[in-house]
């Protein structure tokens, strides 16, 4: 059964102790409001070649996925190959979120810092490790995570949706995964999580989440849904 913890609002999360041996956090959607700004550009960048395409529809498409997945799915929603214009105009747009870094999703920094020390924490997402530690430098949170930084890119050989990234990093950190609480807002995201079998808050916190985005990641078997990271820590406590 999905359970929904009302929203606490803003303020920053109380201090809490974790009822799980360890927490997975995907990164684009859940710690940062990169979603938002990264679909909007795909949308727009589709559209100027003629393909017209909406940030929501983006999002409903690519959302969650990287690497061949990524372009496959691009190419199937166009019909055809990308240009090479398309590759240059992702990562011209990607180093400048780099330089300049993204916002993080509401409360996300202090939800982080209100877990205790010693817990084992890993991100776990779908871009690249350079992309991660430059945005977790932006956010101040390097020391929080140190070594345990994965991407479904270069550490394991099928990405999401597939389970194996959630089981390397429960590994790495030395923890069944059946211990592990996993943080997850796509519904690529959250189709691996489900299938790793740890138990998965899907979150409903950042701008990129539409009326009904909830309910997409509840039909998907999510153990839960938090609207806000204060509803996250009491789903932990």
């Amino acid at each position: 059964m999905t359970v929904d913890v009302v929203p606490q609002g803003k303020r920053a999360p109380r201090p809490i102790q974790c009822r799980f041996a360890a927490l997975l956090f995907d990164f684009d959607g859940v710690l940062i409001e990169s979603e938002a700004a990264g679909n909007r550009q795909i949308a727009e960048f589709l559209t100027g070649i003629g393909h017209p395409t909406t940030p929501e529809q983006s999002m409903a498409n690519f959302m969650g996925l990287s690497g061949a997945d990524f372009r496959g799915a691009v190419e199937r929603w166009i019909g055809g190959p990308l240009p090479d214009s398309f590759h240059a105009a992702r990562a011209a747009e990607d180093a400048r979120c780099i330089a300049d870094g993204i916002e993080e999703v509401a409360g996300a920094v202090a939800f982080v810092r209100s877990l205790p020390a010693a817990l084992p924490k890993a991100v776990v997402s779908s871009s690249n490790t350079r992309w991660l530690h430059a945005h977790l430098a932006h956010l101040g949170l390097t020391d929080v995570f140190g070594e345990h930084v994965y991407s479904g890119t270069e550490h394991v050989t099928r990405g999401k949706p597939a389970p194996d990234l959630y089981l390397y990093a429960a590994q790495r950190l030395g923890v069944a995964i059946e211990r592990c609480a996993i943080l997850e807002d796509s519904p690529v995201g959250a189709t691996g999580a489900v299938a790793s079998g740890g138990y998965v808050i899907g979150l409903v916190a950042g701008t990129h989440c539409a009326p009904g985005h909830d309910e997409r990641l509840r039909a998907i078997g999510v153990d839960a849904i938090a609207h806000d990271f204060g509803a996250v820590s009491a789903l932990l406590a």
